[in-house]
């Protein structure tokens, strides 16, 4: 996929996200008037969350490697009438540009230990900008059912290279995502915490939530067919193409879950 197709699967996927990613959010009780860092920023979609929950006097600095996702960033934030609350900045999560204790917190959605990366650097780079009893938070999306009345099939799917992605066959078992409160632990984070935050959809579905999740299940499972027997290459292509007279979303009772997790502590 694309970048371009990417930040539209972003942009189409985001309305199943957006009321998990504020209830954590929430959850953080972000000062008001504080100013943070939204580390790994994509195109921005938390910065306005975040932006909303510190209030007018508080300010987001959103980053990202890449210059395309922080371009879109600009414009989603000047059409919410958010560019004097929010600010991007190009850069490497791995070494952030800032200076030791410059914010007042650091949030990291789908980014920090969610990728094929090492996340103790990274985790320890957002420590190091973070004013001492800052907040540090990492989220990531855990899991999904997508499929009612499919397990198998969902499993399948699920073992695949493009269904376990982010994470990567091999990566030992300490360095998967919901491992972290140890890494917390291990940087000296304070009172390291996790929870779950989970939502859900039901039919009958709005024409915006079936593209949401159609966008969604194209970022779940694409390019499965090499790793699939034929037989569940059948069902996934009688089940999960929404060109398919018997997709899956056009049950009259469709119904599905998905779940947020986040680590946070104090620095």
């Amino acid at each position: 996929m694309d970048i371009e197709s990417y930040i539209q699967s972003m942009l189409v996927s985001n309305l199943l996200r957006e009321s998990t990613l504020r209830a954590m959010i929430k959850a953080l009780q972000l000062p008001a008037g504080s100013c943070g860092l939204d580390a790994g920023c994509g195109i921005g979609l938390q910065c306005l969350l975040l932006a909303d929950e510190v209030g007018l006097t508080g300010h987001v600095t959103g980053l990202d490697v890449s210059s395309e996702m922080l371009d879109r960033g600009q414009e989603i934030a000047k059409e919410a009438g958010l560019s004097e609350r929010i600010s991007f900045q190009e850069g490497d999560v791995a070494n952030l540009p800032f200076d030791n204790n410059v914010f007042d917190w650091v949030w990291s959605a789908d980014c920090v230990g969610y990728g094929p990366w090492e996340p103790l650097p990274l985790l320890k780079e957002m420590a190091r900008v973070v004013k001492p009893g800052g907040i540090v938070a990492i989220a990531a999306w855990s899991s999904e059912k997508l499929l009612p009345g499919y397990p198998r099939l969902e499993a399948r799917l699920g073992a695949t290279s493009s269904g376990i992605a982010p994470f990567i066959q091999g990566k030992k078992p300490e360095l998967h995502f919901l491992r972290a409160r140890g890494w917390f632990r291990e940087l000296g984070l304070r009172k390291p915490r996790a929870k779950v935050f989970a939502d859900s959809v039901c039919a009958p579905l709005n024409d915006e939530i079936r593209n949401a999740l159609v966008a969604l299940f194209d970022m779940r499972w694409p390019n499965v067919a090499p790793e699939l027997s034929s037989d569940d290459l059948a069902e996934f292509q009688h089940l999960c193409l929404q060109n398919s007279p018997d997709f899956i979303l056009n049950l009259p009772d469709y119904y599905a879950l998905f779940t947020y997790t986040m680590f946070w502590g104090k620095a």
